[in-house]
C-alpha cells in the first residue's frame, strides 16, 4: 500500500524512533532483582533473636519443678516411718529409765520413813515385834508396792504420751514439708508457662509491627520497581499507538491500542503477604 505523500515524513521519523527504540536491548535491571525486595525489619530480627534464645529457657523452671517435686515424694516417702504402732519409739526419751529409776529410789525412801514411824510406834505402845505391828508392816509394804507399780506405770504412761504426741507432730512437719515442696514444683511449673507465654506474646507483637514496617517498605519498594518498568517501556507504547494512528491514516487497518500493563496496588499485595508472615510469630511460642 503505497503512503500519501504527506506521511512520508511522518513515517520516516517513526521509522527511525523505532529503529532507535528497539535497537536497545532493556536493561530489566532497572526494575528487577533483590533491589526490589524489602529485607527484614529490625523488629523482625530482634523477634527472630528473642525466638531463638528462648528456646529450652524454660529447662531450669522445669528442672528445679522436677527437683521440688523428687523432694516432695522424698518427704512423704519419710511419713511411713512415722505411722504404725512402733512410730512413737524413736522419739522415745533415751533418759527415761534413768529418770524411772530415780523417781522410785525416791519413793522407796520415803516409805521407808514411813515403816519406822511404824515401828517406833509399836515400841512406844509395847507391842513392838508384835503380831499388830507384823500386819501393819505388811499392809504398808504391799500399799509400797502397789504405789510403786502405779508410779512406774504412770511415768511409762506419761513417756509414751509425750513420744506419740511428737510423733504425730513429726508426721505433721514432715507432711508440710511434702506438701510445701510440692507446692513450689507447681510454681516453678507457672513460671515456667508463664514465662512462655509472656516470651511468646512479646515475640508476636514485634513480629507483627516489624512485619508492618516491612510491608510500609515493601509497597514502597514495589511503587520504585512499577515506575522504572513504566518508563522502560513508555517508548514502545507511545510508538505503537504512534504506527497505529499513521496506520489509520494511511487508508489502513489500525492495529490494537498498546496496553501497558496495569500496575497492581503494592501497599495492599506487600500488607497481605506480610501480615501472613506475621501471624507466623504468633505461633512461635
Amino acid at each position: 500500500m503505497a503512503l500519501p505523500g504527506y506521511l512520508e515524513d511522518t513515517t520516516k521519523d517513526l521509522a527511525k524512533q523505532m529503529t532507535g527504540a528497539y535497537s536497545v536491548p532493556i536493561d530489566t535491571s532497572k526494575f528487577t532483582g533483590q533491589q526490589f525486595v524489602a529485607g527484614m525489619d529490625p523488629l523482625q530480627t530482634q523477634a527472630m533473636g528473642m525466638a531463638t534464645a528462648g528456646i529450652d529457657s524454660y529447662k531450669p523452671y522445669l528442672t528445679a519443678a522436677q527437683t521440688a517435686m523428687g523432694q516432695a515424694g522424698t518427704a512423704v516417702g519419710g511419713l511411713g516411718a512415722l505411722t504404725g504402732a512402733q512410730a512413737y519409739q524413736p522419739f522415745m526419751s533415751p533418759y527415761q529409765t534413768q529418770v524411772i529409776d530415780e523417781t522410785l529410789r525416791q519413793y522407796d525412801l520415803s516409805r521407808t520413813q514411813g515403816q519406822q514411824a511404824i515401828k517406833d510406834a509399836a515400841v512406844g505402845s509395847g507391842g513392838f515385834g508384835g503380831g499388830r505391828e507384823g500386819a501393819m508392816l505388811g499392809q504398808y509394804d504391799a500399799d509400797t508396792l502397789a504405789n510403786r507399780a502405779g508410779i512406774r506405770a504412770g511415768l511409762l504412761q506419761q513417756g509414751l504420751g509425750q513420744a506419740q504426741q511428737q510423733a504425730q507432730q513429726a508426721f505433721g512437719n514432715q507432711q508440710a514439708i511434702a506438701n510445701m515442696y510440692s507446692g513450689l514444683g507447681q510454681q516453678q511449673m507457672g513460671l515456667s508457662n508463664f514465662q512462655r507465654a509472656g516470651m511468646g506474646q512479646d515475640i508476636a507483637a514485634m513480629g507483627q509491627l516489624g512485619a508492618i514496617n516491612q510491608a510500609n517498605l515493601q509497597a514502597r519498594l514495589t511503587a520504585e520497581q512499577q515506575r522504572h518498568q513504566t518508563a522502560a517501556y513508555e517508548p514502545y507504547g507511545r510508538l505503537s499507538q504512534y504506527a497505529s494512528g499513521i496506520t489509520g491514516l494511511a487508508g489502513g487497518m489500525a492495529g490494537p491500542q498498546y496496553a501497558q500493563q496495569g500496575a497492581a496496588d503494592p501497599w495492599g499485595s506487600a500488607l497481605s503477604t506480610a501480615l501472613g508472615v506475621g501471624g507466623l510469630f504468633k505461633k512461635l511460642f
